[in-house]
């Protein structure tokens, strides 16, 4: 493709904030909230700088854009992950299966959910982008145990998660088990 087409090409680019954003997540997951600038996201995506300040009215907003659909992927991800349960073993399964992580969510998606909740706790704009993610995530527990539990099996889960990502030693499946089960009162 000669010059003059690739220009033409990225003239009419109608995803090309779509992949700024995704690209943003990106590179938030592999380089962390201080480690992101423009050009680092602009690289990744494949686009002019000047693209940026296009479509975002700075890092920030670029951030915390990239931060809500992650979020918004993410709750995806887990709400799917209880679907066809249908009785206690089987939530206890996923749930168990969930924090080993077998729920579409590797360690770049569990990184930049991490940055989140660091940058939420400087940024109170952010919080936002958690609350509205908790109340997802404790809804989709809600249609298996009472508001109390789901709070805290959310609470378990991101706890559980943040340990066995963190942990030098892998946490036994049979451990995870016996918590949940005990957190669900079984």
């Amino acid at each position: 493709m000669s010059a003059v087409a690739e220009r033409r090409a990225r003239r009419h680019d109608p995803d090309r904030k779509d992949r700024i954003v995704d690209a943003a997540i990106r590179v938030i997951g592999k380089h962390g909230v201080a480690g992101t600038t423009h050009r680092l996201i602009a690289a990744e995506a494949d686009v002019p700088l000047g693209s940026l300040t296009y479509h975002f009215s700075g890092l920030d907003d670029l951030r915390a854009q990239a931060f809500e659909k992650h979020a918004e992927r993410m709750s995806e991800i887990y709400a799917a992950h209880f679907d066809g349960v249908e009785n206690e073993e089987q939530l206890v399964d996923a749930l168990t299966r969930l924090i080993q992580g077998d729920a579409g969510a590797g360690e770049d998606d569990w990184a930049v959910a991490y940055e989140l909740y660091l940058a939420a706790l400087r940024d109170p704009a952010l919080r936002e982008v958690t609350d509205s993610w908790m109340r997802t995530s404790r809804s989709v527990l809600e249609q298996f145990v009472d508001p109390v539990t789901a709070r805290g099996v959310d609470a378990l889960i991101e706890g559980l998660v943040m340990h066995k990502t963190l942990a030098t030693t892998p946490v036994p499946v049979d451990e995870i088990r016996s918590i949940v089960r005990r957190v669900l009162g079984h």
